[in-house]
C-alpha cells in the first residue's frame, strides 16, 4: 500500500471518491479533514496510484500509542475490488492486528475479508450494522458574513419555551460521554474531548440553562453521539439541531451524514422529516479485539 502525502493527489482522490458516495462516504469525510489541517493526524493509503482499487484512512503510527484504544485506532475502508481486500488487510503494515481497533465502512462486501483475516490473526470481531443517512440533495444556502450566528437562530416555539442553541466545547465531554451508547469509559471520554476540540459540537439549552440535546462531529465528518435527555424528548430539539446544522454545513461545503439503529424510530422519522435519504449500503463497524485483550 502507498501512503499519499501529496496534497494535489489527495485532492484528486477526494474528487474521485465523490462519485462513489454513499459507499465511500467514510473515507471521503476523513480525507476532507486530512486535507483541512488534519487535526487527528491521519493518513491515506491506496493500493495503487492513480488507478486505485482500495483506499484506507488510519491514524499515523504515533497516534496509536494505546493498544486498547479502539476509538483512536480506527480505520475507514472503501474498495472497488472486494476480492483483493483480504490480501491487503493481512499485511501487518496496513492494519495493526495486535491492537484493539475499529474498522468502519459503508459496504456489505467488506465483511467477509475482515472476518477471514481477523480469524487468521486470532482476533475477535464484534460487528454492527445500522442505517446510513445522507442529505437527499446538496442545498445551496446564502452565505452570511457571520454564518456561525445562523446556528443560533431558533424557532418561535422554542423562544417561547426559553430554549436556546449553543456550541459545545471540551468541557461538555463528560456529559456527552455519560450518555453515548458507544462510550461511558475513560478512553471514550478522551476521544470525545478531542472531537469537541477539533470539530463541531452543537446543542440546545433548556429552560434551566442545562444542555438537553446535542450532537458531535467526528474525524470522518459523521455526526454522532446524538442524545436528548428524556424530560425534553418529543419536543423538536433534535429536529432543530438537524435543521441548523444542515444549513451551516451545506453552506460551508462540509460533508456530513448520520447512522441510526434500525429500532430507533424517533430518530429515523426525524431524519426523514429533514429530507435525508436512507442508503441501501448501510453503515458498518467491526470492533476487532486480539484474544489477549478479550
Amino acid at each position: 500500500m502507498l501512503v499519499l502525502h501529496n496534497s494535489q493527489k489527495l485532492q484528486i482522490l477526494y474528487k474521485s471518491l465523490e462519485k462513489s458516495i454513499p459507499e465511500s462516504i467514510k473515507v471521503y469525510g476523513a480525507i476532507f479533514n486530512i486535507k483541512d489541517k488534519n487535526p487527528f493526524n491521519m493518513e491515506v493509503l491506496v493500493d495503487a496510484w492513480p488507478d486505485y482499487q482500495i483506499v484506507i484512512t488510519r491514524p499515523q503510527k504515533q497516534e496509536m500509542k494505546d493498544d486498547q484504544d479502539h476509538y483512536t485506532n480506527t480505520y475507514h475502508i472503501f474498495t472497488k475490488a472486494p476480492d483483493k481486500l483480504e490480501e491487503v488487510l493481512s499485511y501487518s503494515n496496513v492494519i495493526s492486528w495486535e491492537q484493539t481497533l475499529q474498522i468502519q465502512g459503508c459496504q456489505e462486501g467488506l465483511d467477509e475479508a475482515i472476518r477471514k483475516v481477523a480469524t487468521s490473526k486470532s482476533v475477535q470481531v464484534d460487528y454492527m450494522k445500522t442505517i446510513l443517512f445522507i442529505p437527499e440533495l446538496p442545498k445551496k444556502h446564502k452565505t452570511s458574513s457571520n454564518d456561525k450566528m445562523e446556528l443560533f437562530e431558533v424557532d418561535d416555539d422554542n423562544k417561547e419555551g426559553n430554549f436556546s442553541n449553543m456550541f459545545l466545547d471540551a468541557s461538555h465531554a463528560g456529559l456527552v460521554n455519560e450518555h453515548w451508547a458507544f462510550g461511558k469509559n475513560e478512553r471514550s471520554l478522551k476521544y470525545i474531548e478531542r472531537c469537541l476540540q477539533d470539530f463541531l459540537g452543537f446543542g440546545v439549552l433548556g429552560p434551566e440553562r442545562q444542555l438537553v440535546s446535542w450532537i458531535v462531529m467526528e474525524q470522518s465528518c459523521e455526526l454522532r453521539m446524538g442524545y436528548t435527555v428524556p424530560k425534553y424528548r418529543h419536543q423538536g430539539n433534535m429536529l432543530q439541531i438537524g435543521y441548523h446544522l444542515e444549513k451551516y454545513l451545506s453552506q460551508k461545503e462540509i460533508p456530513f451524514y448520520f447512522h441510526v439503529a434500525d429500532n430507533n424510530e424517533k430518530s429515523l422519522q426525524a431524519l426523514n422529516n429533514l429530507g435525508f435519504k436512507i442508503c441501501p449500503c448501510g453503515w458498518h463497524q467491526w470492533k476487532c479485539t486480539p484474544k489477549k485483550y478479550c
